[in-house]
């Protein structure tokens, strides 16, 4: 049997999380996979959404190197959030119920304060993220002006460039983490469950905390799939975020007990 501990200590009421093997991520991305296949035409579809957002985003800021940078390692950050269809395709898979992109595109709609709560933190991180980008451009650039053409030499064959590299990655890396460790399971749940913010928020963290390794590598796997589809110009996306969103809901469902708070209707 499985161990597993309570989100608030000494409470009956609140989810309980359990402890997974440190290999279990593989098994999720497994699952994953097979939801992909199961639905491939409503997932590749979603999936394809985000490669139309890439490329609207690079077409807005393409003559601002730093701001192309940000938002497209943001990525990383909204992910979670705009995956929320992918989670509802896997559940309705779960259910025996039929999947639809239609339904995929109002799953917010099943617990909307939480979830637009969420959302909006999750802006407000991003605009500190875009922020803080453009500061350390213009602080470790010296302000020269890049575009998407000229920065590729700049920046890896140049003392300024490679600092800039580095510190970016660092910081991005902790806002990544912290992206990571509230959201994991804090989304599918809210989608799932008829949980508040702060209780999907807690169980999130949770689940992180007492599973460092087994996250640590699922939190890797996130950061290389969506770096697979970033570095082929965005196409990739149409299947790499799919599949993490799918397996996403399967981490999901297996760190967080069923209890007996009342689950969303299909």
């Amino acid at each position: 049997m499985a161990t597993s501990i309570p989100v608030v200590e000494s409470s009956l009421t609140t989810p309980r999380v359990r402890i997974v093997p440190v290999e279990q991520p593989w098994e999720w991305l497994g699952a994953g996979w097979k939801d992909l296949w199961r639905a491939p035409a409503v997932s590749i579809s979603y999936g394809l959404l985000f490669v139309i957002m890439g490329y609207f985003l690079v077409y807005l800021v393409e003559s601002s190197f730093q701001y192309t940078l940000a938002l497209t390692s943001g990525f990383l950050l909204a992910g979670p959030f705009l995956a929320i269809g992918l989670y509802d395709i896997s559940r309705r898979l779960e259910a025996g119920q039929p999947a639809s992109l239609g339904h995929a595109l109002i799953a917010w709609r099943y617990n909307l304060l939480p979830i637009a709560l969420f959302g909006i933190l999750i802006g407000i991180l991003m605009i500190i993220w875009v922020r803080l980008s453009g500061m350390m451009f213009a602080l470790l650039i010296a302000s020269q002006r890049m575009t998407l053409d000229t920065s590729s030499t700049h920046l890896f064959f140049s003392g300024s460039g490679l600092i800039f590299l580095i510190v970016f990655a660092v910081v991005g890396a902790v806002i990544a983490a912290v992206v990571f460790t509230i959201s994991v399971v804090s989304i599918p749940m809210m989608l799932d469950r008829k949980v508040d913010l702060i209780t999907a928020v807690l169980t999130s963290i949770t689940a992180v905390r007492v599973n460092p390794a087994p996250m640590a590598l699922w939190a890797a796997l996130i950061a290389i799939f969506t770096g697979i589809g970033l570095v082929t110009f965005y196409l990739g996306l149409a299947i790499t975020l799919p599949l993490i969103g799918h397996a996403s809901w399967h981490a999901y469902r297996e760190l967080v007990e069923d209890n007996d708070i009342e689950p969303q209707p299909l």
